[in-house]
C-alpha cells in the first residue's frame, strides 16, 4: 500500500510540473509575440506608406497652385479603383519640398524647381529628388474688375511690388492708394514672381500675405483698389487678369501663350518624388501623364503638356 502511494505522489509531482512547464512555456511565447509585434509596430502606418512602393495608400503635400489639380486627378484615378488611396494637401511648395526631404510624403507638388540648398538638404538625408513636370501654368497678375487698369510694364508692376510705386494714378489708373496682396513666403508662387519681377527686391512691408491663392481672389474681388497674382487656374469673372510687357509687347494669359512661352510669367508646373516613382506613386503619376489625366489638366484651367 506504501509502495503505491509512494508511486501515486510521484506520477502526481510529474503531472503537476508538467503543467506548470507548459505554462511556462506559453507564457515566453505570448512574450516573444508582443516583443515582435511591438517591433514591426514601432514605424508609424505613414512612414510605412511612404517608404512601400506596394502600398495602397500615397501621401501629396505642396503647392496650392497645383492642389486644384491634384485633387481633381486624386478623385478620377481613386473612381477608377476604390482599393487605391491618394491624399492631396496643400500649404505650398516649400512646405511640400520639406515633406518630402524628411521623408513624410511620397509626391511633392511644386510650382517652383526645387533649390540648391534644398537638393543638398535631401542627398544629406538620402532623398534624391526626382522631378517630372505635370503641365504648364501661368502666374496671373489680377486687379478688381473695376479697376481702368489693363495692362503693365514689368518695371510697373517690379514697382508696385517693391514699394516704390503706391498709387493706381502712377501706372494710369485712379487716384488711390493699391492695396497689395501676395502669398506668403512658403508659396512657389511667390519665390518665382520674386525672382522674375523682383529680380530680387524684396516685397513691401505693407503687403498683405495670404497663405493659400483663394485668399488672393477674395480680396481682390472685394477691394477696388487690390493687385495679386494667382495661378491661371483659378482665374474667374470676379477678377480681372492683366497683359504683361516685359520688353516684348503686352500679352495677356491665355492657354496659347502659356503654352507657346510669349507670355513672360509661363512656367512649368511639378511632381517631387523620392528617386524615380515606383508602386502606386509611379501609377499615379503616369495616370497624371496619361491622355485622361492630360485632359483633367485642361479641364481645371491649366495647360496640358500636348494640345
Amino acid at each position: 500500500m506504501a509502495n503505491k502511494l509512494k508511486k501515486y505522489s510521484i506520477l502526481l509531482l510529474l503531472i503537476i510540473g508538467l503543467v506548470f512547464l507548459g505554462i511556462g512555456c506559453t507564457g515566453t511565447k505570448n512574450n516573444e509575440g508582443s516583443s515582435a509585434e511591438n517591433v514591426t509596430g514601432a514605424e508609424p502606418p505613414s512612414a510605412e506608406n511612404v517608404s512601400g512602393a506596394e502600398s495602397a495608400s500615397i501621401l501629396l503635400k505642396g503647392s496650392d497652385t497645383v492642389l486644384p489639380l491634384a485633387q481633381a486627378e486624386a478623385e478620377e484615378f481613386m473612381a477608377e479603383d476604390s482599393g487605391k488611396s491618394v491624399t492631396v494637401t496643400g500649404g505650398g511648395s516649400g512646405v511640400g519640398i520639406a515633406a518630402l526631404i524628411d521623408g513624410e510624403v511620397n509626391i511633392a507638388p511644386a510650382s517652383r524647381e526645387m533649390t540648391d540648398d534644398e537638393i543638398k538638404s535631401a542627398e544629406a538625408k538620402g532623398i534624391n529628388p526626382v522631378e517630372t513636370t505635370i503641365a504648364y501654368d501661368g502666374i496671373t497678375v489680377i486687379v478688381n474688375p473695376s479697376n481702368s487698369v489693363s495692362n503693365l510694364t514689368f518695371d510697373q508692376l517690379r514697382g508696385i511690388y517693391n514699394g516704390s510705386i503706391s498709387n493706381w494714378k502712377e501706372v494710369g489708373g485712379a487716384d488711390a492708394q493699391i492695396a497689395v496682396i501676395s502669398r506668403d513666403s512658403s508659396s512657389g508662387t511667390y519665390k518665382d514672381f520674386q525672382k522674375d519681377v523682383l529680380q530680387g527686391d524684396e516685397y513691401r512691408p505693407d503687403a498683405l500675405t495670404q497663405p493659400a491663392t483663394g485668399g488672393i481672389v477674395t480680396e481682390v474681388a472685394q477691394n477696388t483698389n487690390a493687385i495679386g497674382y494667382i495661378g491661371f487656374a483659378y482665374l474667374d469673372s470676379s477678377i480681372k487678369a492683366l497683359s504683361l510687357d516685359n520688353g516684348n509687347g503686352s500679352v495677356a494669359p491665355t492657354e496659347e501663350s502659356i503654352l507657346n512661352g510669349s507670355y513672360p510669367l509661363s512656367r512649368s508646373l511639378y511632381f517631387y518624388t523620392n528617386g524615380e516613382p515606383s508602386g502606386l506613386t509611379k501609377e499615379f503619376t503616369d495616370f497624371v501623364l496619361s491622355e485622361k489625366g492630360q485632359s483633367i489638366v485642361s479641364t481645371v484651367g491649366y495647360i496640358p503638356l500636348k494640345k
